[in-house]
């Protein structure tokens, strides 16, 4: 069957591209569960913005990871409701609430800095590896890429081959 949304071309961009980033965030999150670091994709940015500072308001976290105010809400509460997050509310306006990370949270950013993040990045820029052209056929170079290989898988082998090495 034609895939319409590719057929599109540019009046479907927009749906390609969502396409697109929901299946690298389910390869992303089947590398996670494989690496023993379970949760969703959208979590790790969010942890990557808390680290290093006392806290962060939800709207500085908006503006760090550039999704919208109820989606960091929501996985904010996933991460107090997991212990990698305390919620405390500001002392300059009560209503607003700082975000800081848990000792369990900060274990979990250094796991995710040596066991998670390295292999995301080596297996997207794998994928991206030598694009070139328009648009609309770089797009179908990552899909076919993600075809034949997904970023878990990626990922995985770029982890083993680094363990077999050490």
């Amino acid at each position: 069957m034609t895939d319409i949304v590719r057929r599109g071309g540019h009046m479907t961009l927009g749906s390609r591209l969502k396409r697109l980033g929901e299946r690298m965030q389910g390869d992303v999150a089947r590398f996670m569960e494989e690496v023993g670091i379970g949760g969703q994709p959208s979590v790790p940015p969010l942890l990557a913005a808390l680290e290093g500072k006392e806290s962060l308001t939800i709207n500085e976290l908006v503006e760090a990871v550039g999704i919208s105010q109820p989606g960091v809400t929501r996985s904010i509460g996933q991460l107090e409701r997991a212990g990698l997050v305390e919620i405390r509310r500001t002392q300059n306006d009560r209503r607003s609430k700082a975000v800081a990370l848990t000792q369990k949270g900060r274990d979990l950013v250094g796991r995710c800095r040596e066991e998670l993040w390295p292999y995301i990045e080596a297996a997207v820029a794998d994928v991206c590896a030598g694009l070139d052209g328009p648009l609309l056929n770089q797009l179908a170079a990552i899909e076919e890429a993600l075809a034949e290989k997904p970023l878990d898988r990626r990922a995985a082998e770029m982890r083993a081959m680094e363990r077999d090495d050490a």
